[in-house]
């Protein structure tokens, strides 16, 4: 059974996922690997993947509606760095803004995370013209 997760999180994970294999990443991008990651949790867990109200991508134009607000800033420009969240320490007096989290995923949510990577990079790499 696999867990819920926010889905601010896992778009950290994406991005950072990405940058290390020097993968281009944007905020579209994010959306569409985000309803990757939603279908095929369904498949594999039988639950949606997100904590978050999810929308269908062709008709809205994203996935996670708070995911898309953060990152829609960026426009088609390569994102280097998840967004950032307030965060409040224990017996503190003062917020500090952080990067968001990356999930503590299992054994078998590494698995599908990985090979949902895997698709998109071959779905970029196969959508590539090259004129020779």
């Amino acid at each position: 059974m696999g867990k819920v997760y926010s889905a601010q999180n896992v778009a950290a994970y994406i991005i950072y996922e990405l940058n290390e294999v020097k993968e281009y990443i944007n905020a579209c991008a994010i959306q569409q690997i985000l309803a990757d990651v939603n279908v095929m949790w369904q498949k594999v867990f039988g639950h949606s993947a997100f904590s978050e109200q999810t929308h269908n991508l062709e008709t809205t134009g994203y996935v996670i509606k708070e995911v898309a607000e953060e990152y829609n800033v960026h426009g088609s420009a390569h994102i280097l760095t998840p967004a950032r969240e307030w965060f409040l320490k224990y017996g503190e007096f003062q917020l500090v803004q952080r990067p968001y989290a990356v999930p503590n995923y299992s054994v078998k949510e590494e698995l599908v995370m990985t090979k949902i990577l895997n698709a998109h990079r071959l779905r970029v790499y196969n959508s590539v013209n090259v004129a020779v």
